[in-house]
């Protein structure tokens, strides 16, 4: 039994069976109902502000979940909010009743927010003004701990002794009004979740990584919103078939065209019409509706109307000027991909080779996935252009300005000087 595991096994959880087993390894149980039943959906400002009463009354860390409609909406927007404190209880909050959560936001800006993979649902919840300034991540911090399964199911069994229902993960959370197994599964998501936190930090604190664990946290609750993607039509799948610059241009009109009805429909894009579709019109550039209806993916059951705003998109692309045509490639900031490196610069493949070899090594003697110690894109920016002087405090800098924590710089900043002082012809 691991230190995680007996810190948890001493907490006094409940299910509807009673407390949890003597030995959480042998016998985990499952979690079938919240501890006071499943809380009522919030979704009047009258009900809110009883919930902001009660967290802001709370004591200790808050458990904080977002369920999204991925596949059915259009966006990433939140249509429920799980929370869960000590003297507060759980609460679910419906942000399509209650669209400003700011409020809430700042009743427990102050407390630790306890979240399973952040970076997932920081996002959607700054949109309802829910902003934290400390947060603790139970998915980042089984990765640190050396855990093969993250998985919020997976962390609360091998640490805790408890199953969770996952049936409902990838249902349309836009639904209204939710089924009660759903928001009984969405309630369980945070009930435990605190308990997790307390576990792995006991874990974390053994190994000696807690320190670590704390770093990261603070760059994710402190990392600015991410700025928009530039040419995500790029991302269409398929996109690797598409050679042409005129082909790519009709790719272009039609994303664009699927995005627009999307976001009016408040729909995924996906539902409009399959990136195989726009693929499929991009390399067979039909010169009129009834070509385009023999293309896979503008099958019969699409209307007259649809099937010509597809083709008036084609059109739009097939006249341009060759001056207004995309290049083949995205530009992209940074070293060439891996694979090319052989060919382009000898040198820097050698690099490359003797750090990732050095980092992985590491890695695997700190218990964690190795882009976790270092990402490989960091990595592969130092390699291709390393300062002139290859020394630690050098390195330090380069890769402090590309984002990496202090614990990482320590631990990988000796290695890379090493590995790229190593290769022959180099130093």
């Amino acid at each position: 039994m691991t230190d995680a595991q007996e810190t948890a096994a001493e907490t006094a959880l409940r299910t509807t069976g009673g407390a949890p087993p003597d030995d959480v390894e042998k016998a985990p149980i499952p979690l079938l109902e919240p501890r006071e039943g499943i809380p009522p959906v919030t979704a009047t400002d009258e009900a809110l502000a009883d919930v902001v009463a009660a967290f802001a009354a709370g004591t200790g860390p808050v458990a904080v979940d977002a369920e999204r409609a991925s596949g059915y909406r259009y966006g990433q927007r939140a249509y429920l909010v799980q929370l869960r404190r000590e003297g507060a209880g759980s609460a679910l909050i419906d942000p399509v009743g209650c669209p400003d959560l700011s409020g809430l936001g700042a009743a427990i800006a102050d407390a630790e927010w306890v979240l399973h993979a952040a970076t997932q649902d920081l996002p959607c919840l700054r949109e309802i003004g829910m902003i934290p300034t400390r947060i603790f991540d139970t998915e980042l911090a089984g990765r640190l701990a050396g855990f093969p399964r993250v998985g919020l199911g997976a962390m609360v069994e091998n640490v805790l002794g408890f199953t969770l229902e996952k049936g409902h993960s990838a249902v349309d959370w836009s639904t209204r009004p939710l089924p009660d197994p759903w928001l009984r599964y969405a309630a369980l998501d945070v009930e435990l979740l605190v308990d997790l936190r307390d576990a792995l930090e006991e874990d974390l604190d053994r190994q000696g990584k807690l320190g670590w664990a704390m770093e990261e946290f603070d760059a994710i609750a402190s990392a600015p919103p991410a700025p928009p993607r530039k040419d995500p039509w790029r991302r269409t799948s398929g996109m690797h078939k598409v050679r042409r610059r005129r082909q790519m241009a009709v790719v272009r009109e039609l994303w664009t065209a699927r995005d627009k009805v999307a976001q009016r429909r408040d729909v995924s894009p996906g539902k409009v019409l399959g990136d195989g579709a726009i693929v499929e019109a991009a390399l067979g550039l039909p010169v009129n509706v009834q070509e385009l209806t023999a293309l896979p993916g503008f099958g019969h059951r699409m209307g007259k109307r649809q099937l010509e705003q597809w083709q008036a998109a084609v059109d739009r692309a097939k006249s341009l000027p060759d001056t207004a045509l995309p290049q083949p490639g995205q530009q992209v900031a940074g070293p060439p991909p891996p694979r090319a490196w052989a060919d382009k610069d000898p040198a820097a493949a050698a690099r490359l080779s003797a750090a990732r070899t050095a980092v992985s090594a590491l890695a695997d003697q700190l218990n964690m996935p190795q882009e976790n110690l270092m990402t490989p894109d960091t990595v592969r920016r130092v390699c291709w252009e390393p300062p002139r002087e290859r020394t630690v405090e050098k390195i330090s800098a380069v890769l402090s300005e590309l984002g990496a924590r202090r614990w990482q710089i320590e631990h990988v900043a000796p290695l890379l000087v090493t590995a790229l002082q190593d290769v022959p012809g180099q130093g």
